[in-house]
């Protein structure tokens, strides 16, 4: 429980939103799909051509590469967000083992 003495009065010169991020201001999601969207022209690395592409396809091609040369991380990249990532199946079975394995049942009385 908070004692009388302790507990301070809301002043105007504390407010919490004055330390949080500016109004306005963009999100690093916003600033990153803005600078994947740049064209640039260059040599496309699959087909040896001069292209205007955007970074994205640029890097997406150099992804490609790579798994064309080996790479499995590069290779599972391009599956998963070609594809979508494999859902992890559990296979479950049931079967009855008995509780004391070493004593066999007596049917006798039946």
């Amino acid at each position: 429980m908070a004692r009388e003495d302790n507990l301070k009065k809301f002043s105007s010169e504390y407010q919490p939103e004055k330390n949080g991020r500016p109004k306005g201001s963009k999100n690093r999601s916003t600033i990153a799909r803005q600078w994947l969207e740049v064209n640039q022209s260059l040599k496309n690395p699959l087909t040896g051509e001069q292209e205007t592409m955007s970074q994205e396809d640029l890097m997406t091609l150099a992804l490609i590469k790579k798994a064309r040369e080996g790479d499995v991380a590069a290779y599972k990249a391009l599956m998963d967000s070609g594809y979508g990532a494999p859902l992890q199946q559990v296979e479950q079975t049931i079967t009855e083992l008995p509780l004391f394995p070493d004593v066999q049942e007596d049917n006798s009385n039946e």
